[in-house]
């Protein structure tokens, strides 16, 4: 297929759902039809003017002319402000002014009818010419509405591997700089290469560029993985789709430099389903229950909001709503509020924020219609003499958004609360209390049930609509997203997420700091860990602040302080090494946050500084200035927290470390941070919330990692456990060590490209050995593409496990091979942008080495443990493993180290590795679900490695060679064959099938089916030969061949 088939393709799927075709050059003014005064004129005057007078026909006609005059010349030399103008005529209309009867009168100019798309023109115009101020281009297609050019296409063959979708990006931004006319009136830009179709918008760079993979909102992919362009074209440009998405998914944001966004698949389907929702719930009569949206962390949740409240308030059912925007923080009500605030043309008013629990009242107390109200929920509390919260308006038209609805949402239940009202002391005789010693009587109570915030909201509007937007929904025993708000209206999970790569995958490293703890104390803490529930609502936090403070004496003990901060440092210069980025460190307290900085400086002095403007290290928490001298100089205003958070968010700041305890944790945005460090106990959806604040998409960022310093494995797996269970696909977290075995698979695929080749020296030879490798692998079938490719793919992995010591073993072959590859492309002028960009990144990352301060280790050393040599799991070790206190990590020890014992013993012995993976699982799972004790698991644990141990050695109590075991295996898998023939006789058997199936193997047996029932009778008659039970001897012969088939690979090489 060639570029032209494509575009006309292209034209036909247009016209299929509503366009005209017109060719560019027919229209242009030297054509046969010509609708334009000059190639240099983007816009369609004439049906301009016809649709402006057709829609607007109570309008004057020189007010009309007015309209069309301030479209046609915008007056803005810059061009994205220029396009902000334009999107805010074309959906709120042009304003005007006219004389009528006597009076001024203004008004405002429809170019576009909103609520009936067939009374607009729809065409798409292929070959477009027009000339810039130096060039004439020519954009493939260009849709326009009522002679508007909201559309801009760019296609590229389909047939040429060097014409892919990122060099129709490429087009696009030569198109911006030579003929920026054209993009004044654009809305949305798209990308294809017959492949591959993405959507972006004015200002969006690469990474921003999505796909959109439905049409109906429901199914993903409806004509297949490669009909991309057909699929956006029939479900975004159709005009009924593109109105909508005009009207309510743009935005623009000016927070010191214009962006212009466009929302993506998921945020278009999810809003046009709430708003169905919501208009049903919230008539007379309905549950109220407006729904849960589950759009992961980092896939735009909070312009998702902003879409929704936008709709809403436009639509004519609702009749005029309020919104009200419910957070669980300050700073997580500033943050929204400030996007809310951004969006103020999209939302057509201007959001405001509550300040106090009486501002609450006064700004909803009785308002009559309309506004978006933000407040915090702890503010609807009733006051000291009041039982209930009161009623602040019973309108069915209100709608409340919670946003991270799964932490506060909760609090129906009443509970009794006892407290003590006074103490009078007992008076004298005469009635006076005595001057110098008094006894007190017994002190009065009062009691009183107290229910949660939630049920307070609730009472104050009693008949608002509710509706929840999360990115971890809750599904246990006692808490329900979904009970309290309904159903999921739209789910966008991490899988989803990350297929469409509007997230990247978060990787996971453990760097257990030591605590110096005795047993005891250790099983003591454990308890309390498990205990704590920072989510909860004051009455209760103050409970667990005894028990947080035991905990957090032995985290913040100065010796560990220092070490976590050595580890820390190193590790992270050796991660910017690989992969330029920023991160974020959790601590457990504001004093912890403090010592960890104060450590920190005193290894890097140069990070410091008292300026805000200034320094490469930051603490962001809040306090007041009555706080302690230690915690002072880190305390800022409101104002002073902004600048940092921009600073934090400019990739190019020096600010590049951020020390927080609970602030920036939820709600946060950053897409340059990569790494988040995490030495403080967290669990379930404040877990998941904290490790996306590195899942977000960022330039060449392969992948955001998390650094437990403090033992939050345990915690991820039971908040993925309440995530599944809430029906999320994906996992939060990749293991390091998973991206360490893509590594090694990706150096062995080159090294087997280079075999013959001699590169040992490749330490000290220099350029002239990248030069012969890559003359070597020239010699090789399609050698320089697979190479290539296969050497990105090893980059990427690289930069996700270049911490660990296994992958620094290999850091300076990895240089080599990325050399040779560079060496390979290096003159290729097609090369891809992209490439280009992560082949610096790799070369950067890799020739440089780490220093890993000693004090924070792998988990055989957290644990006290020499590495094992994982194929022997002698009886002394299993000892020290038995006898560990900390039981649990013991226990994952085990569990790792068995599956990686099963598969290096077991891999090629069918019966043996069945075997030994489900007593495994079966102990693991029992484990898992609580149903046997830490030390009964261990047990288990422990006699099983020893049975494997046994089993791995049987060949030389039976006197057979390893391969004959595996056979051996497959006999005496039929429990009456054992019982009939003797052991002596299985063992002949096994001898005589491996010496004979050994000679008749071919390379290609397991695909020829002449060869396997070769193979099959031979294996019967050596069977019938020995008096084989007959009933078992069919299924023995299918054990037999596919062990056969394990083995085949070692025995042809």
């Amino acid at each position: 297929m060639t570029e032209d088939q494509l575009e006309q393709e292209t034209l036909g799927w247009l016209q299929d759902v509503g366009y005209t075709h017109l060719y560019g050059p027919d229209i242009a003014f030297d054509g046969s039809s010509p609708e334009r005064a000059n190639y240099r004129q983007v816009v369609l005057p004439f049906r301009l003017r016809e649709a402006i007078n057709r829609l607007n026909p109570d309008i004057p006609t020189a007010a009309r002319e007015d309209a069309l005059k301030q479209v046609i010349d915008l007056g803005m030399p810059v061009l994205l402000s220029a396009n902000q103008h334009f999107h805010r005529m074309l959906v709120t209309g042009v304003p005007v002014q006219y004389q009528l009867a006597g009076e001024t009168r203004g008004d405002f100019v429809r170019l576009i009818d909103w609520a009936q798309p067939d009374r607009n023109e729809w065409l798409a115009v292929n070959q477009f010419s027009i000339r810039g101020p130096h060039h004439t281009r020519r954009p493939d297609v260009i849709l326009f509405v009522n002679g508007l050019p909201l559309v801009l296409i760019e296609l590229k063959n389909p047939a040429d591997l060097n014409a892919d979708v990122w060099k129709a990006y490429d087009q696009i931004q030569t198109y911006k700089e030579q003929i920026s006319d054209t993009f004044q009136y654009n809305e949305v830009l798209v990308i294809s290469d017959g492949t591959e179709a993405l959507l972006g918008s004015l200002s969006a760079d690469a990474e921003r560029f999505m796909a959109w993979r439905t049409i109906d909102g429901v199914t993903l992919d409806p004509l297949g993985e490669f009909n991309e362009l057909q699929t956006l074209v029939r479900g975004v440009l159709a005009p009924q789709y593109l109105l909508d998405y005009l009207r309510y998914f743009v935005l623009f944001e000016d927070d010191g430099a214009l962006v212009k966004k466009i929302a993506g698949y998921h945020q278009f389907h999810a809003v046009r389903a709430a708003i169905v929702q919501v208009i049903e719930a919230s008539r007379p009569g309905g549950n109220q229950k407006g729904g849960v949206v589950w759009h992961t962390q980092g896939s735009g949740k909070s312009i998702t909001m902003t879409c929704f409240a936008a709709r809403v308030m436009q639509e004519p059912a609702m009749e005029n709503p309020t919104i009200v925007v419910i957070t669980d923080r300050n700073d997580l009500d500033g943050q929204l509020f400030g996007v809310f605030s951004l969006a103020q043309d999209l939302l057509r008013e201007q959001p405001v924020q509550v300040s106090t629990r009486q501002d609450l009242r006064a700004k909803l107390s009785n308002r009559p219609s309309g506004g978006i109200v933000f407040a915090t929920i702890q503010k609807f509390m009733p006051g000291e003499d009041e039982d209930t919260f009161p009623v602040l308006s019973s309108r069915h038209n209100i709608v409340v958004i919670a946003d991270e609805a799964h932490r506060t949402q909760y609090g129906f239940e009443a509970k009794l609360k006892v407290r003590k009202t006074s103490t009078k002391a007992i008076a004298t005789g005469d009635g006076q209390v005595a001057p110098h010693r008094a006894e007190f009587a017994p002190p009065e109570y009062t009691e009183r049930y107290e229910v949660g915030y939630a049920q307070h909201l609730r009472d104050a509007l009693p008949n608002a609509t509710f509706v929840a937007f999360t990115g971890t929904p809750v599904s246990s025993e006692d808490r329900d997203t979904r009970a309290v708000f309904g159903d999921y209206i739209h789910v966008y999970d991490m899988q989803q997420a990350k297929e469409d790569g509007a997230t990247v995958a978060i990787y996971y490293e453990s760097r257990l700091a030591k605590l110096s703890l005795s047993a005891a104390d250790m099983a003591a803490i454990d308890v309390e860990v498990d205990e704590l529930a920072e989510d909860e609502e004051e009455s209760t936090q103050s409970q667990l602040k005894s028990r947080w403070a035991a905990l957090e004496k032995v985290v913040g003990a100065q010796p560990r302080v220092v070490s976590v901060a050595a580890d820390l440092v190193a590790h992270f210069e050796e991660r910017n090494k690989a992969q330029s980025g920023k991160a974020m460190v959790v601590a457990m307290s504001r004093e912890i946050c403090v010592h960890l900085y104060n450590e920190i400086i005193k290894l890097r002095p140069d990070w410091h500084s008292a300026d805000p403007e200034q320094g490469a290290i930051k603490i962001i928490m809040t306090g007041s200035a009555s706080d302690k001298a230690l915690l002072r100089p880190h305390i800022y205003s409101s104002q002073t927290k902004k600048r940092l958070e921009k600073r934090f968010k400019d990739p190019v700041d020096p600010l590049r470390l951020v020390i927080v305890r609970d602030m920036w944790l939820t709600g946060f945005d950053a897409p340059c941070v990569h790494t988040l460090y995490v030495d403080k106990p967290m669990k379930g959806h404040n877990l998941m919330q904290a490790i996306a604040r590195v899942n977000r998409v960022f330039k060449d960022k392969q992948g955001g990692l998390v650094v437990d310093y403090i033992g939050i494995g345990n915690e991820l797996r039971s908040a993925m456990k309440e995530y599944t269970q809430s029906k999320g696909r994906g996992r939060p977290t990749v293991d390091a060590n998973e991206a360490y075995s893509l590594l090694m698979e990706k150096i062995d695929v080159l090294r087997s490209m280079l075999h013959g080749f001699d590169y040992l020296d490749f330490m000290t030879a220099g350029h002239r050995l990248l030069a012969g490798a890559a003359n070597h692998v020239l010699g090789i079938k399609d050698g320089k593409k697979r190479f290539a490719d296969v050497a990105l793919a090893m980059s990427k992995a690289f930069t996700l496990c270049c911490t660990l010591d296994d992958a620094k073993t290999v850091r300076e072959e990895v240089a080599f091979l990325q050399g040779v590859k560079v060496i390979l492309t290096k003159r290729d002028i097609t090369a891809q942008r992209r490439t280009d960009e992560v082949r610096e990144l790799a070369i950067r990352q890799i020739i440089n080495s780490a220093v890993v301060s000693e004090s924070v280790v792998d988990i055989f050393d957290a644990v006290g443990l020499d590495k094992p040599n994982i194929g022997l799991l002698d009886d002394e070790f299993l000892a020290q493993v038995r006898n560990l206190p900390e039981k649990n990590l013991a226990v994952e020890l085990l569990e790792r180290l068995l599956e990686g014992e099963i598969k290096s013993r077991f891999a090629s012995n069918l019966v043996q590795d069945k075997k030994f993976s489900e007593m495994l699982t079966n102990v693991i799972t029992r484990y898992q679900n609580r149903s046997i004790e830490t030390a009964q698991v261990m047990e288990e644990l422990v006699a099983m490695a020893k049975k494997f141990r046994e089993a791995a050695s049987r060949g030389d109590a039976l006197g057979l060679t390893e391969d004959e075991v595996r056979f051996y295996d497959a006999l005496a898998n039929n429990e009456s064959a054992v019982r009939e023939l003797t052991d002596e006789t299985l063992k002949k058997i096994a001898h005589e099938l491996t010496e004979n199936l050994r000679q008749n193997l071919s390379v290609d047996w397991s695909e020829r089916e002449s060869v396997r029932a070769k193979l099959r009778l031979m294996v019967k008659r050596i069977l019938r030969k020995y008096k084989y039970p007959p009933d078992m001897q069919d299924a023995a012969v299918e054990l037999i061949l596919q062990q056969a088939q394990a083995l085949g690979d070692s025995w042809s090489e």
